[in-house]
């Protein structure tokens, strides 16, 4: 009689496995499914590929390691986040891919771009900045008010634009400064000034 509960016979292949090989199912009488947990996942799985969906195959992960479904690779524990609202307490995602994701979605969602996209912008530009030409284009600039994409620029070119809060003016006369047309009296003789024209 305790052999009999301790194990049950699966529907499906007939075998009799213990009780920890079924799924639980509050519906039936002894509280578990009629097939083993192996015969439920390949019935799933028949039932899927007929409808025409993709079920993806499972992979064993050793103790420790979880698998990343956009790399497909297995990897330990140290290169995961923790996600407390997981079910494993890890996120989905290892640390690479995660951010690769977070920053395709990040350029989604504050510029309306793809990856690909912003590549080709830099890829029009020659791969440096639109202002310096000399610095390696890496920040995408927009207009603050209109929200459109305008190039990709250097971190210095896209801080001093910034700075500038993208006013015309105030840039224009930053340029007349540095070109050397101070916007400030000039001394010409003592208690003499003569105006910026």
């Amino acid at each position: 009689m305790i052999e009999a509960s301790a194990s049950k016979r699966c529907s499906r292949c007939e075998r009799h496995l213990p009780r920890a090989a079924f799924a639980s199912n509050k519906s039936v009488v002894d509280g578990l499914q009629a097939y083993c947990r192996e015969c439920s996942a390949e019935y799933y799985r028949q039932r899927q590929e007929a409808k025409g969906k993709k079920v993806r195959e499972k992979v064993s992960v050793p103790q420790g390691h979880k698998r990343c479904p956009q790399c497909r690779e297995v990897k330990p524990h140290s290169e995961w986040e923790r996600n407390k609202s997981a079910s494993d307490g890890w996120a989905s995602y290892c640390r690479a891919c995660r951010a690769q994701r977070l920053r395709a979605s990040y350029f989604k969602r504050k510029y309306g771009l793809t990856e690909a996209e912003r590549d080709q912008l830099i890829a029009d530009q020659g791969g440096v900045c639109c202002i310096c030409l000399a610095a390696p284009a890496a920040h995408v600039d927009h207009c603050h008010e209109t929200g459109r994409v305008r190039g990709v620029l250097c971190f210095s070119c896209n801080a001093a634009l910034g700075q500038f809060k993208d006013r015309p003016d105030a840039i224009r006369r930053a340029a007349a400064y540095v070109e050397g047309i101070a916007w400030k009296p000039t001394l010409v003789a003592p208690g003499v000034y003569q105006l910026p024209s």
